[in-house]
């Protein structure tokens, strides 16, 4: 509980004193679920922390922000406070983040500190062009529970899978509750951009990573532009896979994250 904010974390591993905890944060119109097929993988030999951000899932809607501040420097409060009560305070973490929660991530690690290696999928905040090219249906104006299937479908295959055969029952249960769940507008925010200075400003190792067909950036020019000049920033584009990479091609990605993390 935070500022009478509560936050809801999930613990998977037990982890040993070689390797930090990894903390790993959902993508806008997300849950912690968006790692659901990640999780078993990198939890074999470390602790994986993973919230509902406030606004999202289970947590509750972040606080009124203070005047002068915005509503995702409430959210990064709230995240920060918790972790440490659960992990204490200044403990070293790895941190990890899908989507908008990429670009929280980044943001995270410049306001709590204490993080050793930071890796993104699919980040929002890079304020480059999207490459949309099927518009989004809005499944809060069905009539029905009919209607508010296809639209979520739809938007399955709009925006987050590449692949229609990745678009399965474990999928579209991920969507449903996570959009259900979702009280936060993240979208303004990832569109503000930020990404960039926050990486500069980390300065740690980091990796990023999209998927080969996502939507939401040009991954084949914007990793090249992000690594260039930074011998710390790994970048790679996840073949075959769209937005949600990390679901659509987990064991390519749980390889790339475990070997990044792994190194010490």
């Amino acid at each position: 509980m935070h500022d009478g904010v509560r936050v809801r974390w999930r613990r998977f591993g037990s982890g040993d004193a070689g390797r930090p905890p990894l903390v790993l944060l959902h993508g806008g119109h997300g849950s912690w679920m968006h790692w659901l097929r990640n999780v078993e993988a990198l939890s074999a030999t470390r602790a994986v922390w993973l919230p509902d951000m406030p606004g999202f899932h289970d947590s509750d809607a972040p606080s009124t922000p203070p005047q002068g501040g915005s509503a995702i420097d409430s959210l990064l409060g709230a995240l920060a406070s918790t972790l440490d009560e659960l992990i204490g305070a200044q403990t070293e973490i790895d941190l990890g983040g899908f989507s908008f929660g990429g670009l929280v991530a980044s943001r995270f690690a410049l306001a709590r500190g204490s993080v050793r290696r930071l890796a993104l999928v699919g980040s929002g905040g890079h304020g480059t062009l999207r490459r949309m090219t099927v518009e989004m249906v809005n499944w809060r104006a069905a009539e029905d529970r009919d209607q508010e299937r296809a639209a979520l479908l739809h938007n399955l295959g709009a925006l987050m899978l590449h692949d229609k055969a990745a678009i399965d029952a474990l999928a579209f249960a991920i969507h449903d509750l996570s959009c259900h769940g979702t009280r936060f507008r993240s979208k303004e925010v990832s569109l503000a951009g930020g990404l960039q200075a926050a990486l500069e400003a980390f300065g740690g190792p980091q990796l990023l990573l999209w998927g080969e067909w996502d939507v939401t950036a040009e991954p084949r020019t914007l990793v090249p532009q992000l690594v260039a000049g930074h011998p710390l920033r790994e970048g790679l584009v996840i073949e075959g896979a769209g937005h949600w990479a990390q679901f659509e091609r987990a064991d390519e990605v749980n390889a790339q994250l475990l070997r990044f993390l792994d190194r010490q």
